[in-house]
């Protein structure tokens, strides 16, 4: 027998067996069960018809962590139509480019950033603009709960489990971002290896510190809502407010990149906030390989269980986990030289490193190759660009897709990523991985966060440069030289790994979702180079 695998039956089934417990907590203090998430989602779906929205056309997105996201992410795909985030980071030239290249019909925008949308409307082909606050935003806008209001009953259309139903834009760092697009099918089964892999359950209260727009918020407006578990919403990322509210809401899972976690640790050092309610709590880190020293604080000092996912936009985004725990014991301290790795292929999914003639590499966890993946949640391909289909699935090896990140895979299988494949320093012929450093460094008291380059050499073509935010905040006096850094590098790496430049700053370049900015810092450093790559 096969069933049609679609989106719509994660909030189908918290309807029919949760309906009367609480499902979001709102921003605005207002709680919702499933059987009124659901309502205001039906609501919303009637609207859009109401406003001639069909099966396949696409409606943007533009919200922080609200409940306004999640029922109108559902009313849409109800319609049969394309969910499509925006990233609320994103300036109005992009906004542009986006509604225009994904040709939205119709834009739900909060009204924080719904300026943006209505600075290029007259630029691009969406007809229906709806916000949560109409007297806060200028221009012609629709009330979303006035449109809630209005609306009558809407039809659900007949959907195929490969159609589209989501279209992710790329975060566009080196580009025009590409419109990522997603299946019935991939969001689903990537949903429900999410819910194993991470141990989703009904009586979880999930906070949503992790942007939702960001391939649907790693998939959890699924997981989260079929399991029946709790949404608990927020308006941004404050650490204050983070450890305030895990402890009010007793959340149990919450969501962070390595560089949220820097600022729940330096919170945590400032104040000694209580970290836990009733419930204990668990972490998912991805976006780079949080140091060592910094798992080793979330767990023994906060008292969380933190395990280490890894993918990308194209790919679900999660296809592996460290959270091999047959592989560690839960008081051992080898455990943290595990969870920093990238780790195992999830259910399904086949992660290889491969050599450049398409060869996997041997676990011998030296040997760099590049990251491969096929699995079921791998993206269906590029929105409009087939030519950039065809290369992100051949490049090495045939089929699969080609993620542009460099690992090694140790005895066990688990893979490390060692740098993207832009970001590997070619220093006198010698291959160093910026990663690598990045973690030394890391185990300086006086670094809070850093991001190393390649800098031009005029000897070694290239070498090691850090851009280092001092623990203290206070870039004129960071607490330690840049001399004393290299050295602490020299001390516990190969002489050729070692930094050669040190830059304090007060913050390093980010995207929404916590991930450094690397191209920017690259860009800034270059710039009077004829070329972004040294000849090391």
């Amino acid at each position: 027998m096969q069933k049609p695998l679609l989106v719509t039956d994660f909030l189908d089934r918290a309807r029919e067996h949760y309906g009367d417990h609480e499902a979001v907590v709102a921003t605005t203090g207002d709680r919702y069960t499933y059987a009124e998430l659901g309502e205001r989602a039906d609501g919303f779906a009637a609207a859009l018809q109401d406003r001639g929205i069909e099966k396949g056309d696409r409606v943007a997105v533009l919200d922080p962590n609200t409940h306004y996201h999640l029922e109108a992410a559902y009313g849409a795909m109800q319609c049969g139509a394309v969910h499509t985030p925006l990233n609320y980071r994103l300036t109005t030239e992009d906004f542009a480019y986006i509604l225009s290249d994904a040709g939205v019909d119709a834009v739900y925008a909060d009204y924080e950033y719904a300026e943006k949308i209505e600075a290029v409307r007259d630029e691009v082909p969406t007809e229906t603009f709806v916000t949560n606050d109409p007297a806060a935003v200028d221009g012609d806008w629709e009330g979303f709960d006035a449109c809630l209001d209005g609306a009558g009953d809407y039809d659900r259309p007949e959907m195929s489990e490969d159609e589209v139903i989501t279209i992710n834009y790329t975060s566009g760092t080196t580009g025009d971002p590409k419109g990522v697009m997603r299946t019935h099918r991939t969001e689903t089964l990537h949903a429900y290896i999410v819910t194993i892999h991470q141990d989703i359950a009904d009586d979880d209260v999930y906070l949503w510190t992790l942007p939702m727009f960001h391939v649907n918020g790693w998939g959890h407006i699924f997981a989260v809502t079929g399991m029946g578990a709790k949404h608990v919403c927020t308006r941004g990322v404050d650490a204050a407010s983070i450890f305030d509210t895990v402890v009010a809401e007793d959340v149990s899972y919450l969501c962070g990149a390595p560089t949220v976690l820097n600022r729940l640790i330096d919170h945590y050092r400032d104040g000694d906030p209580q970290t836990a309610g009733d419930n204990d709590v668990r972490i998912a880190t991805a976006g780079s390989a949080p140091p060592e020293a910094t798992i080793r604080t979330v767990e023994d000092e906060f008292g969380w269980y933190l395990s280490h996912v890894y993918g990308a936009t194209e790919t679900g985004p999660l296809v592996t986990t460290s959270d091999a725990r047959r592989l560690f014991d839960d008081d051992d301290p080898d455990r943290f030289a595990v969870k920093k790795r990238q780790g195992l292929g999830y259910l399904g999914t086949e992660v290889r490193v491969v050599d450049e003639g398409g060869e996997e590499v041997p676990r011998d966890d030296e040997t760099i190759g590049e990251v491969v993946v096929r699995g079921n949640q791998v993206m269906e391909g590029y929105w409009n660009q087939p030519e950039a289909t065809e290369r992100a699935f051949s490049e090495r090896i045939e089929g699969y897709y080609h993620t542009g990140d460099l690992a090694t895979v140790n005895e066990n299988g688990l893979i490390s990523i060692q740098d993207r494949k832009k970001d590997i320093i070619v220093t006198g012929g010698e291959n160093v991985s910026s990663i690598e450093l990045e973690d030394t460094l890391f185990e300086h008291p006086a670094v809070g966060d850093a991001a190393v380059i390649p800098a031009p050499s005029d000897e070694w073509g290239e070498e090691p440069k850090a851009f280092v935010v001092p623990t203290n905040g206070d870039v004129a006096n960071p607490g330690v030289t840049p001399e004393e850094l290299i050295s602490f590098t020299r001390e516990r790496l190969a002489g050729f790994k070692a930094l050669k430049q040190v830059t304090f700053v007060e913050s390093l370049p980010t995207t929404a979702t916590g991930k450094v900015q690397k191209y920017e810092l690259r860009s800034q450093e270059w710039e009077d180079e004829e070329r972004m790559v040294g000849e090391g």
